[in-house]
């Protein structure tokens, strides 16, 4: 493929924000674009995005941007002070800081001083998670949506599809969840399903007659979701040439995979933005709390952000369940999996899937970025 003024218009139309494992033709914007100013809080672009979903001003946007940055940095010094009381952590996007739930007073004012605020609470993070991995062990029905542990509720919060609320195999699965420890029942309007679609033209990435968009570019290939492809399923670009073949996948019980990159394609680390963002550039994976802003990028709905409602949630798609997913607020729909979650410079996650749409609303459930790395001893590639 030859780096040619055409192709490079090409792209830069035609890819979405995805950190592309991008073509030689790559767009210059993409392939040399200098590392932003670390005293930016983030582009005109991504500022404006957040605008928009979060309903924020600007100078709200980058507040809450520096607000994070902190409390992700915080996160882990709370963490350790509160020892065996930790109950979980969020960020709370009124007072700007992070606050982690404590079973002990005692353990309160060490957590403290560390930065972060502290909250009294009944249950530690041992008891809840024991619970929730007791409701992973039993065999849930379409009209249960997912679970996940809730460190602000102190329980675990099981979803269920509204219009099945009252089926007799929902019951009687929430009548064992309860067994199992302190839970709490939600609804959500529709059931959950992955956000892959039939070919369409133009679109990043095709593996026989579906497309998904590529997450994070990783040393030798890319990230993105498990339900995308099989093993040794063959990729092919936006322009239909040949990229490399699933290395590794898994659907369900995981949505993860990774495809090796070659015949003239190379990877970068870029979150690439059809004209809508600038090219974001990819700096870590520090995982941001929940209450966090994170936007997130695809090759149908472009971009969009939200926050960050839930870790380890477990999503009772149709294809079957699928364990320690990160959920938020983002709209997503069909040819959007695999798309690239991230907040601020420091990637999150691969989109998996949700429900809803961009045009109504909705939720989605990304794949953590750092758990795809260690299950294949992948390194991601950074600015």
């Amino acid at each position: 493929m030859r780096r040619t003024t055409t192709l490079r218009t090409a792209l830069s139309a035609l890819l979405l924000l995805g950190t592309w494992a991008t073509a030689s033709a790559l767009p210059a914007s993409a392939a040399d674009a200098p590392a932003r100013s670390t005293e930016a809080p983030a582009s005109p672009e991504l500022l404006s995005a957040m605008q928009r979903d979060l309903a924020l001003t600007r100078n709200e946007a980058e507040a809450r941007l520096a607000a994070e940055k902190a409390a992700t940095a915080v996160e882990r010094k709370a963490r350790s002070a509160a020892g065996s009381a930790y109950g979980g952590s969020w960020f709370d996007a009124d007072s700007g800081r992070l606050t982690v739930a404590v079973t002990r007073a005692a353990q309160a004012d060490a957590v403290r001083a560390t930065g972060a605020a502290a909250r009294l609470v009944r249950y530690d993070a041992r008891q809840l998670d024991a619970a929730k991995n007791s409701i992973d062990a039993l065999s849930a029905p379409t009209g249960v949506a997912s679970w996940h542990v809730d460190p602000k509720a102190n329980k675990v919060v099981v979803n269920i599809v509204a219009a099945h609320r009252d089926d007799n195999d929902v019951r009687a699965f929430l009548a064992r969840a309860r067994e199992a420890g302190p839970v709490t029942v939600r609804q959500i309007p529709t059931a959950p399903r992955t956000f892959a679609a039939g070919t369409v033209g133009g679109d990043p990435y095709y593996t026989g007659n579906v497309r998904c968009s590529i997450g994070f570019s990783v040393h030798g290939g890319f990230v993105t979701a498990g339900h995308c492809g099989r093993p040794s399923a063959a990729v092919y670009g936006w322009d239909r040439s040949y990229i490399g073949n699933f290395q590794g996948s898994s659907f369900p019980g995981n949505d993860y995979a990774w495809v090796n990159v070659g015949s003239g394609w190379w990877t970068v680390p870029v979150v690439l933005g059809w004209g809508t963002v600038p090219d974001q550039l990819v700096r870590g994976s520090a995982e941001a709390p929940v209450g966090a802003s994170v936007c997130r990028s695809g090759s149908t709905t472009h971009w969009h952000c939200g926050t960050v409602l839930a870790k380890n949630e477990t999503v009772n798609y149709s294809q079957g369940a699928v364990h320690q997913m990160t959920k938020t607020s983002v709209c997503a729909e069909p040819g959007d999996s695999g798309g690239s979650f991230i907040s601020g410079d420091q990637a999150q996650g691969v989109t998996s899937g949700g429900w809803g749409n961009c045009s109504g609303g909705g939720q989605t459930w990304h794949q953590p970025v750092n758990e795809i790395l260690n299950r294949y001893g992948l390194t991601l590639q950074t600015a």
